[in-house]
């Protein structure tokens, strides 16, 4: 996945113009965000899981099986969430599905912006 995603930033890049600015701003780091998030120092951190196997019938998005292909579950997503409240200074957003149970063993977000298929569970830390 690192790679697909250093290939496409490097795309982005050569683009030129509004896309070279936004790639010149960012930084890929490479590692398992649960011991890379300890080294940073981080207002805010977002997280966005691969999610939960879904409980209906209908397939998800082609493009997204093949992420999970790649990537797999994320099994350790409940370590990543307590983690990142432990590092992050001000706030941690968990991006989920709208109608997902809270993830266990997480303590309760302080409030939720929900759209149609997605929450974003925000967590006011610090």
């Amino acid at each position: 996945m690192h790679e697909l995603l250093v290939q496409g930033m490097k795309r982005a890049a050569e683009e030129g113009g509004q896309f070279r600015e936004i790639i010149g701003r960012m930084t890929l780091l490479k590692g398992d965000a649960k011991d890379l998030i300890p080294e940073l120092s981080c207002d805010a951190i977002l997280i966005d899981p691969m999610h939960p196997v879904r409980k209906k019938s209908a397939l998800v998005k082609q493009d997204l099986r093949q992420v999970r292909e790649l990537v797999g579950t994320d099994d350790d997503a409940p370590d990543l969430v307590r983690i990142a409240i432990k590092h992050a200074r001000k706030r941690v957003v968990l991006k989920w599905p709208a109608k997902a149970d809270p993830i266990d063993g997480v303590m309760a977000c302080t409030h939720q912006i929900r759209g149609k298929t997605t929450r974003y569970d925000v967590f006011m830390v610090g």
